[in-house]
C-alpha cells in the first residue's frame, strides 16, 4: 500500500504535492513506460526534490499502485454513469455500452494502458489491479442485476470480474503488438467479454420493467 493511504486525510498542501507526483508520474509513465520510471525521474518532472517523494511513497511500486487506483476510479465512475433503461434490448446491449466506456478511458489515458495492459513485471501493481477488479466486478453484477433479471450465479467464481481480465488479456495483445487497442482487437475483446458472460447468461435475458433502484 502507497503511504500516503493513511488514516487521517492529508492536508490540503499535501494533497497538492501528492496530486503533483503522481501527474508526473502518469506523464513519465506514458511517454517511457514503466521501466525507465524511478524516484528520481518523478522528482525531476514534478519540480520538488527526492526527499518530497519519498516522503509520501517509499518506492516506484507504490506510485504505480496509487495511479492504478486513480484508473480504476475511472472505471467505476463509467459504470455509475446514467444508462437509459429504454435504450437497452438484450443484456449483450450494456456489456457492449460498459465495454466501450472502458475501452474510451484506455484510448484517452496511455498510463491506463501501461499499469494495466502492459507487460511490466511488478507484482504489487498486477495484484492491485486483480483486486480493484473484483470491485468492478461486483458494481458491474450490480449493474446488470438493475435491468435485469439474472440466473443464480455462481458464488465462488467472480463471474463478471473474470469476463473483464480475459477481455483485458485481447486488448492487453494489441498494446504489445501495436501499442494501442486497435479497432479490430477491440472488437475481439468485447466479443471474448460476451462468450465468457454467455456461459452463465442465456441468450435472452427478462428485463425489468423499470430500471431497479440501487
Amino acid at each position: 500500500m502507497s503511504r500516503h493511504a493513511t488514516a487521517r486525510k492529508p492536508r490540503a498542501s499535501s494533497q497538492l504535492r501528492i496530486a503533483g507526483i503522481l501527474d508526473a508520474a502518469r506523464t513519465l509513465l506514458a511517454e517511457q513506460g514503466v521501466a525507465n520510471l524511478s524516484i528520481y525521474s518523478v522528482a525531476e518532472r514534478a519540480e520538488m526534490p527526492p526527499s518530497s517523494v519519498y516522503h509520501f511513497f517509499s518506492s516506484v511500486p507504490a506510485i504505480l499502485e496509487a495511479l492504478t487506483a486513480d484508473v480504476h476510479a475511472a472505471f467505476r465512475a463509467c459504470l455509475q454513469q446514467p444508462i437509459e433503461h429504454d435504450s437497452l434490448r438484450h443484456w449483450q446491449d450494456l456489456s457492449r455500452l460498459v465495454e466501450e466506456r472502458m475501452l474510451s478511458i484506455y484510448a484517452a489515458d496511455a498510463a491506463a494502458r501501461q499499469l494495466i495492459l502492459a507487460q511490466h513485471g511488478l507484482t504489487e501493481v498486477t495484484q492491485a489491479d486483480r483486486q480493484h477488479d473484483i470491485e468492478l466486478g461486483r458494481l458491474m453484477l450490480a449493474l446488470f442485476e438493475r435491468h435485469f433479471e439474472l440466473p443464480a450465479l455462481p458464488e465462488d467464481v467472480d463471474v463478471f470480474a473474470l469476463a473483464m481480465e480475459l477481455g483485458d488479456r485481447v486488448y492487453a495483445r494489441s498494446v504489445q503488438l501495436h501499442g494501442e487497442i486497435t479497432p479490430r482487437l477491440a472488437e475481439e475483446g468485447m466479443r471474448v467479454f460476451d462468450a465468457y458472460l454467455g456461459l452463465y447468461l442465456p441468450p435472452f435475458l427478462p428485463k425489468r420493467a423499470t430500471a431497479r433502484e440501487i
